[in-house]
């Protein structure tokens, strides 16, 4: 198998995940969740996503769909349509599967995964975390990671339109 195709099979369904979840759990892996839209790659996501998968074996990422962006941040988003940002964040060696979801939460996701520990960013507290409940109520851990100040997906888009200047 090449890599490309490497990085195709980590974007699932949600019934390839269901089984893969299955045999991860199987085998006595830890599984870490979080989700996002992840818009626009940058260095705050990666330290974000690197840290998170370091909580665990594997690392389930759910990306909102097109759709459920648009729904999210308005007109204009997203920048990157949900085949190639699902691509590109397979391709990160520490991501493990993605999948996209249509809600605006990833609750149904969570409550498929079950996962031993769920990741959100530093601008939640653990108790506005959509399906922290779940987690909890099986013994998991809802994380709280900080941001790298200065990096988000938003702020790079007003940077580009404002000044034309890019950013690192």
């Amino acid at each position: 198998m090449d890599r490309l195709e490497r990085i195709r099979n980590k974007v699932m369904s949600p019934e390839i995940l269901r089984k893969n979840v299955a045999v991860w759990r199987f085998l006595g892996k830890k599984i870490v969740f979080t989700n996002g839209c992840f818009d626009i790659l940058h260095l705050g996501h990666i330290d974000y996503l690197a840290k998170a998968a370091d909580l665990g074996d594997i690392l389930v990422l759910g990306l909102n769909s097109d759709a459920s962006v648009y729904r999210l941040k308005g007109k204009g988003r997203p920048i990157t349509g949900e085949n190639s940002r699902a691509m590109v964040m397979a391709s990160l060696s520490f991501v493990s599967a993605v999948v996209l979801f249509e809600e605006d939460t990833p609750f149904n996701l969570i409550n498929m995964v079950k996962p031993d520990i769920l990741v959100k960013g530093g601008d939640y507290h653990p108790e506005e975390v959509v399906g922290a409940g779940i987690v909890q109520s099986i013994g998991g851990k809802v994380v709280i990671l900080p941001f790298i100040p200065g990096y988000s997906t938003t702020a790079i888009e007003e940077k580009i339109l404002m000044s034309g200047n890019k950013q690192e």
